[in-house]
């Protein structure tokens, strides 16, 4: 099984950094740098466009250097490429950082995973069956 990908001329298509790597990098498709100030996000394109078998998703993650080394992250992490979705693949990049941040094209912005997707039928109910948490959230297990 394979994701077709339409490129961009010049875009970079997705690809493993090493021979164990689970997810492949994207990079950034861009006519001239963009800068992101402090706190301020924006869609990034990849110049690409993906054929996801029906019953997948690609997730999209943030890479855990960019995050560390500049504090960038992909802001609604994991974002999801629905399968029947043929538009360009855009990035949301956030800059949690205190520093101006530019992105280049041709830069590693974020990298992305297929997943099988399960589909279940939602019922509505008048009552849920009793568990032992019961409506304990947030922080409600004690476990730090």
């Amino acid at each position: 099984m394979t994701i077709r990908v339409k490129a961009e001329k010049g875009a970079s298509l997705p690809y493993y950094a090493t021979e164990g790597a689970a997810a492949a990098d994207i990079s950034a498709f861009l006519p001239s740098p963009v800068t992101l100030r402090p706190g301020e996000y924006k869609a990034i394109p990849t110049g690409l466009r993906l054929e996801i078998p029906q019953g997948y998703e690609v997730q999209v993650r943030p890479r855990s250097g960019l995050a560390l080394r500049s504090g960038i992250t992909v802001l609604n992490s994991p974002g999801t490429i629905d399968s029947d979705y043929r538009g360009e693949v855009k990035v949301i990049l956030i800059n949690h950082s205190g520093e101006d941040f530019t992105i280049s094209s041709g830069d590693r912005i974020a990298q992305i995973i297929a997943a099988p997707v399960t589909r279940l039928p939602f019922e509505e109910a008048v009552e849920l069956s009793p568990s032992g948490r019961g409506e304990g959230g947030f922080g409600s297990t004690g476990v730090r």
